[in-house]
């Protein structure tokens, strides 16, 4: 990658960053572009050229948000192992929580107000990869390989329960007595949710080796 390439993807990545921070602090309605150029420690055109308006800022942010949470899941074919794939996805968006908390709220006040942003992605892209996704679990439990339950339910649990550490920080960290969540809370957390989780579908913790 050239130097350029390299700048522009720096510059990209920075804008989006901050793009997160601003939007899930203060909505879309609420967020701008010169505040979010302002915390990018970038000028306002510079925004404009990537990404020609707040609103298609915004989408990228989304995108980037739920790819980033899926990813995982996306590459699971029925030859895998359900314990392994399911307790590294939980682990994977147990960690996105703890580090990109501003995403997840911002995904999760988006959907609450009636996901006017991305109600056409919701249809168009992301029901289909669900769907893709409940096929498998169902395929996993015809073969034999987890316990008979509703797949979709499997999965709104493991985004719903894994989500909450980052849509509900304040309360957790208010009710845990710290002032953040570090690697041994992770793990700890990890361990707790992908456990019950697993047993719900008559799976157990992977063995670590």
């Amino acid at each position: 990658m050239s130097k350029r390439q390299n700048h522009r993807e720096e510059v990209f990545v920075k804008i989006l960053d901050a793009a997160a921070i601003e939007f899930g602090l203060k909505g879309y309605n609420g967020a701008s572009l010169q505040h979010i150029a302002e915390r990018a420690g970038l000028p306002k055109p510079n925004i404009i050229y990537y990404f020609q308006s707040k609103e298609n800022l915004y989408k990228q942010v989304l995108d980037q948000t739920l790819a980033g949470w899926n990813d995982l899941f996306d590459k699971a074919t029925i030859y895998d192992d359900p314990a392994c794939v399911l307790d590294s996805f939980i682990r994977v968006k147990l960690k996105h929580s703890f580090e990109n908390g501003e995403a997840s709220r911002l995904f999760a006040m988006e959907v609450v107000g009636g996901a006017l942003h991305i109600g056409n992605y919701l249809k168009e892209e992301l029901r289909p990869w669900f769907r893709s996704r409940t096929a498998l679990l169902q395929s996993w439990m015809d073969a034999g390989k987890m316990r008979q339950c509703d797949p979709s339910s499997v999965i709104y649990m493991i985004w719903a329960t894994t989500q909450h550490y980052a849509d509900f920080e304040a309360q957790v960290l208010a009710l845990s007595g710290i002032e953040s969540l570090g690697d041994e809370d992770l793990q700890r957390i990890g361990d707790t949710v992908s456990g019950i989780i697993l047993a719900g579908c008559g799976l157990s913790l992977p063995t670590k080796e």
